[in-house]
């Protein structure tokens, strides 16, 4: 209980509930219009594939800013570039895979 006081005393930042309600109703959102894109058939071909990657894209913002508090770090901000070489290393990763799987055509 003692280490729950000192951490509220010291001023850490916590959403309110009104960030919390606006970044659950974004989640909402950013959840329902892929699954109606895809369910209703409603975009084809790279159209659906840019359209639910920006999506997903966004979900991620709204996941960072309103519910892990990025926006709210202060200084230094540790956490925001372990995120950032996290981010460098999987797209890293998913874009070699991808490079191998679609020029690895001397194998087929």
């Amino acid at each position: 209980m003692a280490s729950m006081e000192s951490a509220h005393s010291q001023g850490d930042a916590h959403g309110s509930l009104r960030s919390y309600t606006i970044g659950f109703l974004c989640s909402i959102v950013l959840t329902v219009i892929p699954a109606a894109i895809v369910l209703g058939g409603w975009l084809d071909g790279s159209s659906k594939t840019y359209s639910l990657m920006a999506a997903g894209v966004l979900q991620l913002a709204v996941q960072l800013l309103f519910f892990m508090h990025v926006r709210e770090e202060k200084k230094p901000r540790y956490n925001l570039l372990a995120l950032i070489l996290g981010l460098v290393i999987l797209i890293v990763i998913v874009g070699g895979s991808m490079w191998v799987m679609m020029y690895n055509m001397v194998a087929s």
